[in-house]
């Protein structure tokens, strides 16, 4: 049991990985090369310990002691109390939540070693909004999607806004980066997938149409809010696909489109 310390001033150096965190770019360079990222929330801080992710140190105010009294009886990383204002200085936000942990990092696996045994994954390219991306793994989760996979230009599924938007989805759907981009993708084939890149071009056909039943395996790709897919993937893919829309609607918020085309696919299972 690690026994909470108190801290009353924002630059102790115990403090130290939980500096700037609405710094984006910060923090876009500085948790991958040291090998961290920060869970925020009890929720999410119970998932990162469930999902095997080891705790660098946690960061509470005090009214979140009794909440969390069970992990810090576990914990064999330093446990910080601070006050709220304190919190706010340090991290650059009302930590509203009250619950902060600095987790380890652990090596992403091999993308082709992640297709072994899968028969949805998802496919993103160039998704580099914190909050689509925990959304859209949010959606993986909870609909049966076996992986992700991202192109070397998305955002950090760990970063914290990610991670707090998925409830901790991120560590409950195994992920990987594919690259190079977008010729990793005869990886994705070569594993026996068909690759639905879903697009609202018109000359698209409809998702339901082409979804397979049985043990055909599928990869459902996605592009960035706004511009969609590139013409490379575009041209990669074995198929476009859109869902269909009514009212003068041409697209939905890639968040949604996901969860919409993740149904479908999984529902073919």
């Amino acid at each position: 049991m690690s026994e909470p310390s108190t801290i009353t001033d924002p630059a102790d150096p115990r403090l130290a990985d939980y500096t700037g965190l609405t710094d984006v770019e910060l923090r876009r360079r500085r948790e991958p090369a040291e090998g961290l990222f920060i869970a925020e929330g009890e929720k999410v801080v119970r998932r990162a310990l469930a999902a095997g992710y080891r705790m660098r140190s946690m960061l509470l105010t005090p009214k979140w002691l009794d909440v969390m009294a069970d992990v810090i009886a576990e914990a064999d990383a330093p446990v910080h109390v601070v006050e709220p204002d304190l919190a706010e200085a340090v991290t650059g936000y009302h930590v509203h939540r009250g619950a902060l942990a600095s987790m380890e990092r652990q090596p992403l696996p091999d993308a082709a070693d992640l297709l072994v045994g899968a028969r949805r994954v998802a496919v993103l390219e160039g998704l580099v909004d914190h909050t689509n991306l925990g959304a859209i793994f949010r959606s993986a989760a909870a609909l049966g999607m076996d992986a992700v996979l991202l192109s070397p230009d998305c955002a950090d599924p760990l970063y914290r806004r990610a991670v707090k938007v998925s409830m901790g989805a991120v560590f409950a759907v195994p992920y990987a980066r594919l690259e190079p981009w977008p010729a990793a993708l005869d990886t994705v084939r070569a594993a026996g997938f068909q690759l639905l890149a879903l697009t609202p071009a018109e000359t698209a056909v409809d998702l339901a149409s082409v979804v397979p039943d049985g043990p055909a395996r599928t990869a459902l790709m996605l592009g960035a809010e706004g511009d969609g897919l590139t013409r490379q993937a575009l041209a990669a893919a074995d198929q476009a696909v859109r869902i269909p829309m009514a009212h003068g609607i041409d697209s939905l918020n890639v968040g949604a489109a996901a969860a919409v085309a993740f149904y479908a696919v999984t529902a073919a299972r």
